[in-house]
């Protein structure tokens, strides 16, 4: 999947975007848009922070179901 899809030029939407790594920017970005990656409320995608078993799940089920 390396550089496919392309991803829009579209910034992110949450309040601490500008804590995700410029080398994950658009794979992010990708995820985003793709209801992959959704954020875990108040407008925070928490980028820095531990994803928990259930998220990584539910991460993988929305990417298997695109």
């Amino acid at each position: 999947y390396a550089g496919s899809p392309a991803v829009d030029d579209a910034g992110l939407i949450f309040s601490d975007a500008d804590q995700v790594s410029d080398w994950a920017d658009a794979g992010v970005r990708w995820a985003v848009a793709n209801g992959i990656l959704s954020g875990k409320g108040n407008g925070i995608l928490d980028p820095l922070g531990n994803a928990t078993r259930a998220e990584v799940a539910q991460m993988l089920y929305r990417f298997v179901n695109l």
